[in-house]
C-alpha cells in the first residue's frame, strides 16, 4: 500500500521531462506568493512565478533537491501535482556568469526608467537571472 503522505509530481517543459517521482513536499512561487504542498492538498490551479523550487522525496526530509524554476502553471490535485513550466534548471544546468550578467542587465533598464523600457520584461529578467543565481549558491 503506497504511504499516503506521499503523492505524485512531475514537471514537463517544452524540452523534456524534467522530473517525475514521489515526493512528501514541492515548495515554489506563484503569482500570489510562496506555496508547499503536501499529499491530500485541496485541488487548485496556479500560475508559476520565477524562483527556487524545493522538492522533498522522503517524509525524513533527508532528500531534498532544488532548481530554478521560471515560469508556467501548476495543477494541484491531492494525489498528483503537475507542473508545466517554460524552463526548469538543476544548479548543475546554470551558468553562473552568465546569469550575473543578466541580472545587471536586468537592473541597469529598471534603474535607467527609460520610456522605452519594458519594466515588466526587466523585472521578469531579473527574477529568473535572481532564481538561478540563487538556486545555485544554496
Amino acid at each position: 500500500m503506497a504511504d499516503k503522505n506521499l503523492f505524485e509530481l512531475k514537471i514537463i517543459t517544452p524540452d523534456r521531462v524534467f522530473y517525475e517521482g514521489q515526493v512528501s513536499m514541492v515548495e515554489f512561487n506563484t503569482s500570489e506568493g510562496e506555496i508547499g504542498v503536501l499529499g491530500n492538498h485541496i485541488p487548485l490551479t496556479v500560475v508559476v512565478a520565477p524562483g527556487v523550487m524545493t522538492i522533498t522525496e522522503e517524509l525524513a526530509e533527508t532528500e531534498r533537491k532544488e532548481a530554478a524554476l521560471h515560469a508556467g502553471f501548476a495543477e494541484i490535485l491531492p494525489d498528483k501535482v503537475t507542473i508545466l513550466a517554460e524552463i526548469v534548471e538543476w544548479p548543475n544546468e546554470i551558468d553562473v556568469k552568465r546569469a550575473e550578467s543578466a541580472r545587471e542587465r536586468a537592473e541597469e533598464r529598471i534603474g535607467r526608467r527609460l520610456s522605452e523600457t519594458d519594466l515588466a520584461r526587466a523585472e521578469t529578467a531579473l527574477h529568473r537571472a535572481v532564481a538561478r543565481i540563487n538556486v545555485v549558491s544554496k
